[in-house]
């Protein structure tokens, strides 16, 4: 243990824990108007910034075992969100044009929420959290790659 680690008292560590918590608990009620679940969102999400992926890819980025995410996309593609295609001889998954407008009318609500709460804050401290967060998550990655 370094002396910074033992400069972190555990009460503060575990409020954090909670809080993170708190953000996770959000993160699975879907605001009033939106279309889509969350992990058809997520998938779209996905689909939408980088194009045509693979299971594997989905599940990589998403953090997710295979099985879910076969069925997740098993479910996508019933509710013609998503569709498969072949590229090279290998299937991949891309969203279809109805998939992509509930993408856009969600990723609208969604953000009209974040927004509400980001202005609340206002611009230095939204600016600052962001900082924050964007260090928190390179040194989480950092310490995961060590273990």
């Amino acid at each position: 243990m370094t002396q910074q680690d033992e400069q972190l008292d555990d009460e503060l560590v575990r409020s954090m824990g909670e809080e993170l918590l708190r953000i996770s608990r959000r993160r699975v009620q879907a605001p009033e108007g939106v279309q889509l679940d969350l992990s058809a969102f997520r998938i779209l999400w996905l689909l939408a910034q980088r194009g045509p992926s693979t299971h594997r890819e989905i599940g990589e980025e998403l953090q997710l075992e295979q099985s879910t995410v076969s069925r997740q996309v098993k479910a996508a593609v019933e509710h013609g969100l998503v569709e498969r295609e072949e590229v090279d001889g290998a299937q991949r998954l891309r969203a279809t044009e109805q998939g992509l407008e509930a993408y856009r009318v969600d990723r609208q609500v969604r953000a009209a929420a974040f927004r509400t709460a980001l202005a609340e804050l206002g611009p230095q401290r939204v600016e600052q959290l962001h900082h924050d967060l964007k260090a928190f998550n390179d040194a989480l990655e950092r310490a995961s790659s060590e273990r």
